[in-house]
């Protein structure tokens, strides 16, 4: 795997989180949706972070994100707490229970753009509030692609501002759960078709350790997940899952309907990856061999005749 010199532009969270699942606890973890996805997103392309974090904030994290060469001009530094969540699982760790949230500086963050992000040519809005997300628009100049991800909060609580948002973008990435209440369509075919009629051209639903599926005026195809038998830690999933979609895409320079397969496919990998430690563990000490061995189980998986190339 070869790290192109392509620009993803990412803006959103980077946060301090506190983890508890069936597997054990983490505290003060490296966290936040810009987070996974600008990590993530480093094993294919170059990646520029927009966030803002506090005056508290270790150094030891800033590291990580230099580590993997991600650029850090567009990451404020604020005098006051990082953003910080609390959070447990249980069962089979489907939903995550939010036991304390503190916005810190996080409450006013502004994402404001170095000149030399705006010249990006991809762009992924991790999930902020749509006005946030149609500041970003408005700063950079010609992006080829932008995606965007949200939340059930943005949907019930700013959902004009958040259409604005989705007639402006090319990909638009949703659980299903978010999915259905942003169409008020239980089922997710129509519920896809009324996201995609309007404005993206691909509507990407996240469906958990049930895959994903992703929509277009032209196709539609479907992934599983990868099968994980020890799921350690689910946070960052679907972050790591866009990182890498949209890292791939941005490296190919090409989102024709069969690298939107691909990028899927990588998203699943990696997802499959971020939830086998807690939060970053696993990620920050896997190897792009891995990455691809993983990809090419895959696809043996999803290959109707069992091995690529064989004949029924």
């Amino acid at each position: 795997m070869k790290v192109e010199t392509s620009r993803l532009l990412i803006v959103g969270s980077v946060g301090i989180d506190d983890i508890k699942t069936p597997y054990g606890e983490a505290k003060g973890v490296l966290g936040g949706a810009a987070t996974y996805s600008s990590v993530v997103s480093s094993f294919f392309t170059r990646a520029l972070l927009v966030a803002v974090v506090g005056s508290d904030f270790p150094k030891d994290y800033l590291d990580v994100f230099s580590s993997r060469g991600i650029n850090l001009d567009g990451l404020q530094v604020r005098p006051g707490q990082t953003f910080r969540w609390s959070g447990l699982y249980q069962g089979d760790m489907s939903q995550a229970h939010s036991l304390d949230t503190q916005l810190g500086v996080f409450a006013g963050f502004e994402p404001r753009l170095p000149d030399s992000y705006r010249q990006a040519e991809y762009v992924l809005l991790a999930n902020i509030d749509p006005d946030l997300q149609l500041q970003v628009l408005q700063q950079v100049q010609n992006p080829k692609l932008v995606a965007c991800d949200t939340m059930n909060f943005w949907i019930e609580g700013k959902r004009d501002r958040l259409l604005e948002v989705l007639k402006r973008v090319d990909i638009a990435f949703m659980n299903d759960a978010e999915a259905r209440l942003l169409t008020e369509e239980s089922n997710l075919v129509k519920a896809a078709r009324k996201i995609l009629n309007i404005g993206p051209t691909a509507a990407v639903i996240k469906r958990g350790e049930h895959g994903a599926s992703v929509f277009t005026h032209e196709a539609y195809f479907a992934l599983p997940s990868y099968p994980v038998e020890d799921v350690v830690d689910p946070t960052g999933a679907g972050d790591s899952f866009e990182g890498a979609f949209m890292g791939y895409v941005s490296s190919v320079g090409d989102f024709s309907e069969p690298n939107l397969r691909r990028a899927a496919a990588y998203g699943t990998v990696l997802a499959s990856f971020c939830v086998q430690g807690f939060g970053l563990s696993r990620l920050l000490e896997l190897t792009p061999e891995e990455i691809e061995t993983r990809y090419r189980e895959l696809k043996r998986m999803v290959h109707l005749d069992g091995a690529e190339g064989s004949s029924s």
